[in-house]
């Protein structure tokens, strides 16, 4: 029966932080999980110059309240899985457009943690 409650407690949970913006208003951020698909791949170097392209999406994802927390890449490097947390599906839709990149689909997340039940 604890098992069960627990359970429905992780699930039930909305996981969401607060932030505020510039007139001290409060922002919800939600998790969210992107697709992506790069038909000639995704190549960004492994040096300063793709340092600088990935400080510079995080930079323009700022302006909308977007934080890009990391990304699965396939083995192919044509699909990308990342996660992300924003306030709205919409404002990773605008950070992505700002920042040149396709969106396929965007679903909002929770964390279900393993190790939560030690």
């Amino acid at each position: 029966m604890l098992f069960v409650i627990v359970l429905l407690m992780v699930f039930s949970f909305n996981t969401f932080s607060q932030v505020k913006d510039a007139k001290d208003s409060v922002i919800v951020i939600k998790r969210f999980l992107v697709e992506r698909t790069f038909p000639s791949g995704l190549n960004i170097p492994v040096n300063e110059e793709g340092s600088k392209i990935c400080l510079s999406v995080v930079s323009k994802n700022a302006a909308d309240n977007v934080t890009w927390i990391h990304s699965y890449v396939t083995k192919d490097k044509k699909k990308t899985f990342c996660i992300y947390d924003a306030p709205s599906e919409e404002a990773i839709r605008k950070s992505a457009k700002a920042n040149g990149l396709p969106v396929d689909n965007i679903t909002e997340v929770s964390v279900l943690d393993p190790y939560f039940y030690k």
